[in-house]
């Protein structure tokens, strides 16, 4: 059994078209819901990330925690803000601009020499946010770096049979919008044991609007 992407499409269609007119573009999230997995087991846990063919959120802000020539490719390649040594070293007794540092920038990516004290000083506020920086060499092509990054969602379970991620705007295509459905939708065939028969339902729903299913 697989999952058809016409019906996916159908879905998506649906999906906008019951969100109602508002003023800004809305995110569409898939809501996946489990059988027979049991994640309070360790086997039963899920944590993927997965990298998408087209970014789901074109407001994703970007950090990069790195010095020299790689903070200066960061900073043209966009992102949004670059975090030197000493800056870092700064940051570790300002429990204020840390918890700022972690609300306003959704990625981070850091210098591989980096990350010892990227840990040490502000592990303790990403890590539970789920925003712990993604290691890059000095030498990294950064550019290619923040775009892969920005496509890269992940999916988990937190304590109950159900998956939830954002996976695209209002304003993609509709072609868009499937293609990151079944990527996401393959990844978890992969990994769950029975495949899609350890899925139950499948929906998809945007900011403001009512939940669609998905028919399976």
């Amino acid at each position: 059994m697989s999952l058809d992407a016409k019906i996916v499409e159908d879905a998506v269609k649906q999906a906008k078209e019951s969100s109602g007119k508002r003023k800004f573009s809305q995110t569409i999230e898939l809501i996946v819901n489990l059988r027979d997995v049991d994640v309070k087991k360790p086997d039963g846990r899920i944590q993927e990330a997965i990298e998408l063919p087209y970014t789901p959120s074109k407001k994703a802000k970007v950090c990069v925690i790195a010095t020299r020539e790689l903070a200066l490719k960061a900073k043209k390649a966009g992102a949004e803000l670059i975090v030197g040594s000493e800056e870092l070293e700064a940051l570790a007794t300002d429990k204020k601009r840390q918890k700022k540092l972690a609300e306003e920038h959704d990625i981070f990516i850091a210098e591989a020499p980096l990350m010892p004290s990227v840990g040490r000083f502000l592990g303790a506020i990403l890590g539970p946010r789920d925003k712990m920086p993604k290691p890059v060499p000095p030498n990294a092509d950064i550019k290619a770096q923040i775009e892969r990054q920005k496509r890269t969602i992940t999916i988990r379970t937190r304590g109950q049979p159900v998956l939830q991620c954002a996976i695209g705007t209002e304003d993609m295509e509709d072609e868009e919008i499937v293609e990151n459905v079944m990527t996401i939708m393959r990844r978890l065939e992969g990994r769950l044991k029975r495949g899609l028969k350890n899925i139950t339902a499948i929906h998809l729903k945007t900011s403001m609007g009512p939940i669609v299913k998905v028919k399976m």
